[in-house]
């Protein structure tokens, strides 16, 4: 059983989880609030919690440890994007207890970083790491997290809408030096993300039946991936592997650098250069992913196997990939227009009628 004291003209209590004793103050002068607190402590304990104050010990940057600590032992790759977002928070929360990082607190995270102009989607990232170290606290054992608070998060209208068209692609293609035109023209057909591209190996292509398969190591969602090629990446590759062979460099890289002794990493100037040089705008190698995504659905390709060659695990993001600008409303005008005159008794054929009709009762 627990009891109740005085320590000056504050009220503390004293009760007992496991046979340790644990001592808290109530923070008043009021008995009635020291027996309040005692049977919310004796209440918790009897249900399998810990008490309240073991949560008052812990603070946002073990929290904050713990999860980059969880990204590294998972050996995600965004680990850098969680360390920048931890950065962030820190100007907010370092040194604060997790059991007084409220929903108005964070409210207020929000209210500083927009006004530092952050967008929104950043903002969000920065949210969603927050949420998931609290969650994992909240999944330790024993826990460090009492209760998750309630996350509010932002509309997200900035996402890039870029695309290429085919005479664009082939612009820049043009534009671009000779080592990056097949890495381009297959980023360009398969939507395959920059990172994967740079890092593919040959012992991942099979050159008897020309296809790809990455396994779930190479890709950034961790699902394995087979990829076929059409007649012009075929020699894309073919023309890799024998420039690979010529050179006497057996790199173990599909796309080499310019001077044939590493991967292609950065070329951020001579993709700029090139856009310049090709009169396209300021485009993102990303774009590439978008404009395969609908380039595919506009084939005909099932969405279904479309995700399976671009990676997309989840219709969501796919919808989002798969934009629609004004020429495809167009040309859905124009195949309707041309849909409903080919059919007889169908509003457009009834209003030729009545032009037609209309026409003979003037005359």
């Amino acid at each position: 059983m627990g009891s109740i004291y005085k320590r000056g003209d504050t009220f503390w209590i004293k009760y007992y989880r496991n046979g340790k004793p644990y001592r808290e103050s109530s923070k008043s002068k009021k008995e009635t609030d020291a027996k309040r607190l005692l049977r919310k402590r004796e209440g918790e304990i009897s249900n399998g919690k810990l008490p309240g104050i073991y949560f008052d010990k812990i603070f946002f940057d073990e929290l904050a440890e713990d999860l980059i600590q969880e990204y590294r032992i998972n050996n995600k790759k965004s680990v850098y994007r969680a360390e920048n977002s931890v950065s962030h928070l820190k100007t907010v929360f370092e040194g604060v207890r997790v059991s007084d990082i409220t929903t108005p607190k964070i409210s207020a995270y929000i209210e500083a970083r927009m006004a530092e102009q952050a967008a929104n989607a950043t903002i969000n990232r920065e949210l969603s790491a927050l949420k998931r170290m609290l969650n994992l606290g909240a999944k330790q054992h024993p826990p460090k997290v009492d209760r998750v608070p309630h996350i509010p998060m932002l509309t997200e209208d900035n996402a890039r809408q870029g695309f290429f068209e085919y005479g664009d692609f082939l612009a820049l293609r043009t534009a671009l030096p000779f080592y990056l035109k097949g890495f381009v023209t297959f980023g360009y057909k398969t939507g395959m993300r920059i990172s994967e591209i740079a890092k593919l190996t040959w012992d991942k292509v099979d050159r008897d039946a020309w296809y790809i398969r990455l396994e779930s190591t190479d890709t950034k969602n961790k699902h394995p991936r087979t990829i076929y090629l059409d007649d012009e990446l075929k020699e894309v590759f073919q023309a890799q592997w024998t420039q690979r062979i010529t050179a006497g460099k057996l790199l173990p890289y599909v796309f080499s650098n310019a001077r044939g002794t590493d991967r292609i990493k950065r070329f951020d100037k001579t993709w700029k250069k090139a856009c310049k040089d090709a009169k396209i705008g300021v485009r993102h190698f990303h774009d590439f992913r978008r404009s395969a995504v609908r380039n595919m659905v506009r084939a005909g390709i099932p969405e279904q196997v479309a995700m399976k060659i671009s990676g997309h695990r989840t219709r969501s993001v796919f919808d989002r990939y798969n934009i629609v600008d004004e020429k495809d409303l167009q040309r859905a005008a124009k195949r309707q227009a041309a849909y409903l005159d080919s059919q007889m008794g169908t509003v457009s054929g009834t209003i030729h009628q009545f032009k037609q009709k209309t026409a003979n009762t003037t005359t």
